[in-house]
């Protein structure tokens, strides 16, 4: 089995960083609820790290946890709530902080060994607690201090036990990656051999084992992680993949035949379907966006559904799920109260008795960019801009007629065409252009007019949770403005969306 480190999450914020932290150094990684059953067999976890937490230990539901399948015999990194747990379970005490400590410090005592081995005393950490340790657990020492905090850093005697008060997965810890390194490598003695390749040849290998000669189906978007499982899976079962793209009447300009094109051109067996009449009726009369969205994944599934039984003897239904979509699912918080409808196909493989294969459910969408690259899916491919499941449907405000759609897909490719020519794609995270129920006066020659207003907006960001909008050049801004208005018929003003998220979304529905 594939030698593995476990992250029990208690609730923090912090949690996917440590998975993110953990996986730049080429091991994989789980992250599991602290309240999910341990798994029977063990023997190929090499590590734990238990999360921070919300949580105070003197909370009445504060979080706990059993020790006993790992504590002196798995080497465990607990970081802040984590460390706060096992001091109060192993014979140490914590109070609440007369301060709550939130922010940088620097660590005045370092015991330069095993886990701080290379660690420099007077090194910035970063703080978030408010309860603070106040005696260490029995038979242990203490290994690190800041000025505030006498109990930064310990280790229990005769056992790989260490924790710690802060956070090395943030950015502001500014030797966290070299602590981690210190566990995972030299305490937990991963050999750092989990890579896109690595991946890719497991992965070929355990869908052949699983799905044998069986039909699969899967519904292609034309983004980065369909394409990426579509191509582990052609790889894996060839021509017994069925891949549908349905053309939604929302996708971008010339979008369907371009998909097409170059899917065929790696060799897929590929559906193209025409279903934008079936999408617009859908459509007709509603404004709301969330009733857009509800719209748009109905009709999804019920044309899917259509084409997919044309596909006799069909077993699985492949999806491009990646991990952060498992995580929620499973989160300590429980899953989004609202998931959006275009994420799932709500039911549909129950109704059609399929059974599901989700090749990339364990990955990032960094790592899915990497497996892609070691699968030669072309660069320009895999550094697409993310587009939203709804596509253009989300950036018609109000009713979308197919007239609109024709309008913001001339603006929109005029936009994304601007930015690959002046080389400014690659340095905004996504670009969108919004098609606003503005109508404004204006003047084109001698006469007068009374149309549409564009929005475009341009964000930068690592990973969609947070953005700021791209500060793009003027002189770039003036020329994408004039070449809409004077090439777009319908649309007489261009304007520039310089919200960042929050608090404002990326999208504006």
């Amino acid at each position: 089995m594939q030698e593995t480190l476990l992250i029990f999450d208690f609730g923090s914020q912090y949690t996917q960083l440590i998975a993110r932290r953990v996986r730049e150094l080429n091991v994989f990684c789980e992250i599991y609820p602290y309240n999910k059953k341990i798994p029977e067999h063990t023997e190929h976890v090499k590590g734990v790290i238990l999360s921070g937490s919300p949580f105070s230990v003197y909370d009445a539901e504060a979080p706990t946890f059993d020790f006993t399948a790992f504590k002196g015999k798995t080497p465990i990194l607990a970081v802040c709530y984590g460390a706060q747990l096992i001091a109060q379970q192993f014979g140490g005490s914590v109070l609440r902080s007369q301060i709550r400590e939130y922010g940088r410090a620097n660590l005045s005592y370092v015991c330069n060994e095993s886990l701080f081995r290379g660690i420099d005393t007077g090194s910035q950490v970063w703080m978030s607690h408010g309860d603070t340790i106040s005696a260490k657990p029995t038979d242990s020492f203490v290994t690190a201090s800041t000025n505030h905090v006498e109990i930064a850093g310990f280790k229990i005697n005769n056992e790989p036990t260490y924790g710690i008060q802060f956070h090395p997965e943030v950015y502001h810890t500014t030797q966290g990656a070299l602590l981690l390194k210190n566990f995972v490598v030299d305490i937990c003695g991963f050999t750092q051999s989990w890579t896109p390749d690595s991946f890719v040849e497991s992965t070929i290998k355990e869908l052949q084992q699983t799905l044998k000669d069986d039909k699969v189906i899967l519904g292609l978007s034309g983004g980065i992680d369909s394409s990426v499982a579509a191509m582990l899976l052609h790889k894996a079962i060839g021509k017994n993949l069925h891949c549908i793209f349905i053309d939604n009447g929302l996708l971008r300009k010339n979008e369907f035949n371009n998909v097409l094109e170059s899917f065929s051109g790696y060799g897929l067996n590929i559906i193209g379907i025409d279903a934008k009449n079936d999408f617009y009726r859908s459509l007709k009369g509603i404004s709301d966006p969330e009733g857009k969205r509800k719209a748009i994944g109905k009709t999804f599934i019920e044309v899917f559904e259509r084409e997919a039984l044309k596909i006799t003897d069909a077993r699985w239904l492949a999806q491009g799920t990646i991990y952060p979509d498992v995580i929620e699912s499973i989160s300590v918080k429980g899953p989004s109260a609202t998931i959006k409808s275009h994420h799932n196909v709500g039911g549909l493989p129950e109704k059609m008795h399929l059974k599901v294969v989700e090749p990339l459910k364990f990955l990032f969408k960094d790592e899915v960019r990497k497996v892609g690259m070691a699968l030669q899916i072309s660069e320009a491919h895999l550094k697409r801009h993310p587009f939203p499941g709804p596509g253009l449907g989300i950036r018609i405000l109000g009713e979308i007629t197919p007239e609109k759609v024709g309008i913001l897909q001339e603006a929109d490719a005029h936009f994304i065409d601007g930015l690959i020519e002046f080389k400014l794609y690659d340095k905004v995270w996504q670009a969108a252009t919004i098609l606003l129920p503005v109508k404004s006066v204006g003047v084109m020659g001698d006469e007068r007019t009374y149309e549409n207003t564009i929005c475009l907006r341009a964000v930068t960001s690592t990973d969609g949770m947070t953005a700021d909008w791209a500060h793009l050049p003027y002189e770039f801004l003036a020329e994408i403005s004039n070449r809409i208005i004077n090439s777009v018929k319908g649309v007489n003003r261009v304007v520039y969306d310089i919200s960042s998220k929050p608090p404002a979304t990326i999208e504006w529905e």
